[in-house]
């Protein structure tokens, strides 16, 4: 059993090598790329050997059982943790999505519910943003629209961790399962009469692209600046800071008004179309990628829900796999661990039923 892994073993000691070697922190993105490939080999390879040492302290135990029994009590302790080991390394082993190292490009866009829909849109960007505060990760507002009662109509952020993550633990690979439509019902602070109102809001995860990973040529894009609009601000309708830029073969169109400078948005609306992009790509290259991409938010209609955020009731639903939990104060202010560990297990179920059929 799991004899495959002892070509993760050989590739442990010659990453521990590479990691060793003062040359490869001369290159920052390359060495980045190697320690979230280590986490990942040493996770196995840790979880490996102590399944190796429970199932041989546990034969051990057994044979000493024949003179003290009390040996046979520690051998079945060791036998249970074992199959836990062997569970673990298991799930340790299943294929996994190439971007769930990655960073993440996140956007929020306003949908159906005028104002409160902008208002919901606001709060769950700073759900992610509080989630991400909890982590550890880093976040960074790219482009941002409000409307005019402080909402936002669309907001784009880059979450980002800090340093290599455990296998698992990335943006990415626990952020993708908010891709889709939210839908929330409350009574909007635009209603008088008290009547509970449902809007929703669209939320689309990518994976953050590196500059290597996606080359775009200058000739392939048109750049067009305009004054940023907008609530307020020194650079808001004074300067032509603003930037759109449309990518020519693929028609995608991006636009960043967020920071003062031309050639700070310039550069942020580039970063939005790697990644963009890498989407692209990674589509054409993998069929089920695209149908996890395809069943991200398309129409922000209030049908076509993944979760509802019910306010009256304190309850948070994820329809996708059943979750119910009537802690919605806590959710909405970043405790998501419990939403997400919902999704990942029945994704790990799913894959792990596929490996048993294959």
């Amino acid at each position: 059993m799991f004899e495959a892994v002892e070509s993760w073993v050989a590739e442990h000691a010659e990453l521990e090598r590479e990691l060793a070697d003062p040359a490869l922190h001369s290159d920052p993105q390359r060495a980045k790329r190697v320690g979230q490939r280590y986490a990942r080999v040493r996770s196995v390879v840790e979880t490996y050997r102590a399944w190796r040492r429970a199932g041989d302290d546990a034969a051990a135990a057994r044979e000493l059982a024949a003179e003290d029994p009390s040996f046979g009590v520690e051998a079945e302790s060791l036998d249970a943790t074992r199959a836990e080991l062997e569970e673990r390394l298991r799930r340790l082993l299943l294929p996994r999505d190439p971007s769930d190292d990655r960073d993440v490009i996140l956007e929020v866009n306003a949908g159906a519910g005028g104002e409160e829909s902008a208002l919901f849109a606001a709060d769950l960007a700073r759900m992610y943003t509080r989630y991400a505060e909890r982590r550890g990760w880093r976040t960074e507002v790219l482009d941002v629209t409000e409307s005019d009662l402080g909402g936002y109509r669309s907001i784009t952020m880059a979450v980002q961790a800090k340093g290599a993550s455990e296998p698992g633990e990335a943006p990415y690979a626990l952020l993708k399962y908010e891709g889709g439509v939210h839908r929330v019902q409350r009574v909007p602070v635009t209603e008088s009469q008290g009547r509970i109102h449902t809007s929703a809001a669209g939320v689309l995860v990518l994976p953050e692209a590196e500059p290597i990973d996606v080359e775009i040529n200058d000739s392939d894009l048109r750049i067009d600046v305009f004054r940023s609009s907008g609530p307020g601000g020194q650079s808001v309708n004074t300067t032509d800071s603003a930037v759109r830029i449309t990518h020519l073969p693929t028609g995608i169109v991006v636009s960043c008004q967020n920071e003062k400078s031309q050639l700070q948005n310039r550069e942020q609306a580039l970063r939005i179309l790697r990644s963009r992009l890498l989407a692209i790509a990674q589509e054409a290259a993998d069929a089920e990628a695209a149908e996890r991409r395809r069943s991200q938010v398309r129409t922000v209609d209030r049908s076509e829900r993944i979760r509802t955020y019910n306010f009256p009731e304190n309850r948070i639903s994820d329809h996708r796999v059943g979750y119910k939990a009537y802690n919605l104060d806590a959710v909405i202010d970043g405790a998501l661990d419990d939403v997400i560990a919902s999704c990942v297990s029945a994704d790990e179920a799913e894959r792990m039923a596929d490996t048993g059929r294959s």
